[in-house]
């Protein structure tokens, strides 16, 4: 049994602890100061519960002896701290951080990882599975020439990456509900993003860049976010001439977006925005999440393009109904925590998301949630049956 303790029993990290704990090969300690949270985990096997405040040094420190790694399910600025912390203990690290000056931080302690420990930021949809994804595309694509036997670079024109968590019944004028952290919204709403354009790295405005498409006959729009691409920026370095990342909303979300953040300044109130949002925009679980990556360049000599889409729609699972955000940040997480204990990603130092193989993810227990969904809800159905094995 492999012994894992979570930091945060919120939405995303209970469900982190019942995909561990479900599969029968994980201890799962899970820590957080609300009772109502621990008390819904208390009842599962292979999981014990413990009250703590992480802000306290040395019961933060008690907490991570007789580990073998931690997970970070908590909000982005805690990240560095607990990083720290499992360097101090010398157990590997896991988190879903969006936040860019946090990742990097993270990196930057990644160096003086010892013994089999590592560091792997950035483990949810996007930046995470989205970066597995488009780096299975990239691998599709010819070799520039050959000098003295070493490979210098992918022919690669372009690499757009889509990704949105919708509602699956949108009602509001926003034609948007609450499916994730409010904090990490307003994040990628509001810090600068970056890309490449001609071949330099570049840093964009966030909600520019408005493009619109269809999608089996619905109409959804995309514009600029900061945080999806993770590491692959630098990764492709030299490789392509223009690299993107876009959030998926419906039509029209962007421009009431833009009207708060920018026209009325709430952008620099962020505390405020996150009330309003918290106290007029209902959470729900009844969400899909969209997710495409596009790329051009030489196949064989010939410019061609590649693109893999996807759906996941919220789902029944061990009995409890998951929004498809929830399942999708989640499982990948476990997805690549489960590869770090089966020897399928590097082993020690800093582990980039790029650097795991797309079907070994796929091939997991939990990154089999990515594999494409059927879309009519007979299909949806017996995918929901199927799903649920991989809690027992």
């Amino acid at each position: 049994m492999h012994r894992v303790v979570v930091i945060g029993a919120g939405k995303i990290g209970s469900s982190i602890t019942r995909l561990l704990a479900g599969c029968g090969d994980y201890e799962v300690t899970v820590v957080d100061k609300n009772q109502a949270f621990l008390a819904a985990l208390g009842g599962l096997d292979h999981v014990v519960t413990v009250e703590a405040d992480i802000h306290h040094q040395p019961e933060l420190d008690r907490l991570l002896r007789q580990q073998s790694a931690m997970v970070s399910a908590c909000a982005y600025h805690e990240n560095v701290k607990l990083a720290e912390a499992a360097l101090r203990a010398g157990i590997s690290y896991f988190d879903l951080t969006e936040d860019v000056a946090t990742a990097d931080a993270i990196a930057v302690l990644s160096t003086e990882a010892v013994n089999q420990q590592v560091f792997v930021p950035q483990c949810g949809l996007a930046p995470g599975f989205i970066s597995i994804l488009a780096n299975s595309l990239v691998e599709q694509f010819d070799y520039s020439e050959q000098s003295s036997g070493r490979v210098q670079s992918r022919l690669i024109d372009s690499l757009t990456l889509r990704v949105g968590a919708l509602p699956e019944f949108p009602t509001n004028q926003m034609m948007y509900n609450l499916t994730w952290s409010t904090e990490g919204l307003i994040n990628e709403y509001c810090n600068p993003c970056i890309a490449i354009k001609q071949g330099q790295k570049v840093q964009l405005q966030p909600l520019e860049g408005l493009e619109t498409f269809s999608l089996d006959g619905v109409e959804y729009e995309a514009f600029n976010t900061s945080g999806g691409l993770g590491s692959l920026c630098d990764s492709l370095s030299g490789q392509l001439d223009s690299l993107s990342y876009k959030t998926i909303r419906y039509k029209g979300h962007r421009y009431l977006m833009s009207f708060l953040i920018n026209d009325l300044k709430l952008g620099e109130r962020r505390q405020l925005l996150k009330k309003i949002f918290e106290n007029a925009v209902a959470v729900t679980k009844q969400d899909v999440v969209l997710i495409m990556v596009s790329a051009t360049g030489q196949i064989d000599g010939q410019f061609s393009q590649l693109t893999d889409s996807r759906k996941v729609y919220h789902q029944e699972l061990d009995g409890q109904h998951w929004g498809a955000i929830q399942i999708t940040t989640a499982a990948s997480l476990c997805a690549v925590l489960d590869l770090y204990y089966q020897r399928q990603i590097p082993q020690q130092g800093l582990v980039l998301q790029e650097q795991i193989e797309l079907q070994t993810f796929l091939n997991n227990r939990f990154g089999r949630y990515y594999c494409n969904l059927a879309e009519t809800v007979s299909d949806r159905s017996a995918a929901v049956v199927a799903s649920d094995s991989a809690l027992s």
